[in-house]
């Protein structure tokens, strides 16, 4: 599963490239995480705690920090969790007051994932409507900003099911030209945002050709929809011609099992889906309506029983 904001993912490549692994920020980071992996967060917040008498607060400090609460979100340490992204949040919306969110690299992966992880936990303790007027709240704070798709994520994943499906949007596409959701009648829709970067969406590949093979002459339609991202192989930036072409080289490359899938290139149905992580799956039912949001990969196992039940007319299964 990955996570990451377009306009950053160039400059953070580049940034990793200059700085090498020795640089301070990129080291607290890594000895955050890591210490986070063995479950110790006492070291954790000792290692953040020493770079801050340092340094003071910064965006690094609060990229490191953000860490720490979704860690504890995993392990459903709600309480704990909710402390570290509240006092990333407070110390974000300080550094906000002497630049905008999005001058910075990793200020908006901190924000987000502080945001993020405060709804997971109101939506985990039961509130479910609190958490989706928190999150609408702050994605009118920050509509303007890199991290609208990451808060547009967390409130399709407590609202979207059950929604209609908002259309997507066709100006630009790869492959066979796409329908719009609302003129497509009778059919299921299984949605694969991917990016061309991505790992786990080639991971998907196969399984999505299998699904494709074995529901697709019962109904179900797959469509693909990606964006630019501003750069090609290995981080080098690129114009939009250039990239859209790399796009496609790869949708060939690895997507090739599945020639029919039509390919919309887009932003703006990033944005309206949430679609921060990729891949995110989303599932349609032969009404219209939205029977399944997943962010991040899905086995072959899981997700053929859910597309089984849509197409027979049971989305309440799975």
């Amino acid at each position: 599963m990955a996570e990451a904001t377009p306009r950053w993912r160039t400059l953070l490549v580049a940034l990793a490239l200059l700085l090498g692994p020795a640089a301070p920020a990129q080291t607290l980071v890594r000895e955050v995480r890591a210490a986070i992996g063995k479950g110790d967060y006492t070291q954790a917040e000792a290692r953040i705690a020493k770079y801050r008498d340092a340094s003071g607060v910064t965006s690094e400090m609060l990229e490191a920090q953000s860490w720490l609460g979704r860690a504890a979100l995993a392990a459903k340490q709600l309480d704990r969790a909710e402390s570290y992204a509240v006092e990333t949040h407070k110390l974000a919306l300080e550094l906000l007051k002497t630049r905008r969110l999005d001058d910075d690299v990793r200020l908006p992966l901190a924000l987000g994932a502080a945001i993020e992880v405060q709804a997971q936990v109101i939506g985990a303790r039961g509130e479910r409507g609190v958490a989706i007027e928190f999150l609408q709240r702050e994605l009118r704070a920050y509509q303007g900003t890199s991290i609208r798709t990451r808060i547009q994520k967390n409130i399709n994943l407590l609202s979207l099911e059950g929604q209609r499906a908002p259309d997507i949007e066709i100006r630009e596409w790869l492959g066979s030209k796409p329908a719009s959701l609302s003129s497509i009648k009778g059919r299921a829709v299984l949605l694969f945002f991917w990016a061309h970067w991505c790992g786990d969406c080639k991971y998907q590949a196969p399984i999505l050709a299998r699904l494709e093979r074995e529901f697709g002459p019962q109904g179900l339609l797959l469509v693909g929809p990606t964006q630019r991202y501003g750069y090609v192989a290995g981080g080098q930036e690129a114009a939009p011609p250039d990239e859209s072409r790399y796009i496609d080289e790869i949708r060939k490359r690895f997507y090739g099992d599945l020639p029919a899938m039509p390919v919309p290139v887009s932003e703006e149905n990033f944005k309206r889906y949430g679609a921060s992580t990729t891949p995110t799956l989303v599932l349609i039912d032969r009404q219209g309506l939205v029977r399944m949001y997943h962010p991040g990969r899905m086995p072959y196992e899981e997700l053929a029983p859910r597309i089984e039940a849509v197409l027979a007319g049971r989305p309440g299964s799975s």
